[in-house]
């Protein structure tokens, strides 16, 4: 890995009443390591996963509103207020890498389709021309190699569960030929599942590192699965009953 630590520079903070720093988990965080190729934020949607990755790509030299950093369009660029506060230690240090945002996917491939030359690396094809899913699984392919950090945010959001299989595998493929390093706010329980893996969890003050089983995203679908019905009738009895008060 290149990516080693994150450093909150509470010395620069002059009040934590206001966002970013408000929020508890960054409120409080004061280093961050990147031991393992792989790592994952989870937590609620407001625990800061997303805050925080989009303030290392800031400082990574990507454009934060998806891409790396030779793609420096400005429709929805984010602020990443966050970046100001942070520092990473790199070894070797590079600013060869990407950041997918998935909520700002169409506008990349929009700037893309604008910049013919660019579209040559992606395959020479639009990346609007195909299904949401297709165009992710395209861009992995086509982007995802070489000694990297690649910062993915949400990206089952346009996945099947078959196509998260999928970018496991070429995960697992990019880090052990490629010495690729990922850092990945999810929901999904089967990116989670990436064997050997850190994941940090959002929803704990101060921040932790937890093992897969003991997040709530495992334990919640495991729950759901084996007891669905159950869950079910209990969930739509409550609605019923809220209904009729």
């Amino acid at each position: 890995m290149s990516l080693k630590s994150l450093t909150l520079l509470h010395e620069k903070a002059t009040s934590y009443s206001k966002y970013p720093l408000s929020i508890p988990v960054i409120r409080q965080l004061h280093e961050m390591t990147f031991p393992t190729e792989v790592t994952f934020f989870v937590g609620e949607n407001g625990s800061g996963k997303s805050t925080l990755l989009e303030a290392i790509a800031d400082k990574a030299g990507f454009n934060t509103a998806g891409g790396g950093v030779n793609h420096m369009y400005d429709v929805h660029r984010s602020e990443a207020s966050l970046g100001d506060y942070i520092r990473l230690s790199w070894l070797p240090k590079h600013r060869r890498g990407f950041f997918l945002r998935a909520e700002s996917f169409y506008n990349f491939a929009s700037y893309l389709d604008q910049n013919p030359n660019l579209l040559i690396s992606f395959g020479g094809k639009s990346l609007l021309s195909e299904s949401h899913g297709e165009s992710f699984m395209r861009l992995f392919k086509e982007k995802f190699n070489g000694k990297a950090l690649y910062l993915l945010d949400e990206p089952e959001a346009a996945l099947s569960p078959q196509r998260q299989l999928s970018l496991l595998r070429l995960i697992k493929d990019s880090t052990e030929v490629d010495g690729a390093q990922y850092i990945i706010a999810t929901h999904s329980p089967i990116l989670l599942g990436y064997p050997g893996a850190t994941i940090y969890n959002f929803d704990a003050a101060p921040l932790e590192a937890i093992a897969y089983e003991d997040t709530e995203h495992y334990s919640v679908t495991k729950y759901f699965v084996n007891h669905r019905e159950r869950i079910l009738h209990e969930l739509f009895k409550e609605e019923e009953e809220e209904a009729g008060q």
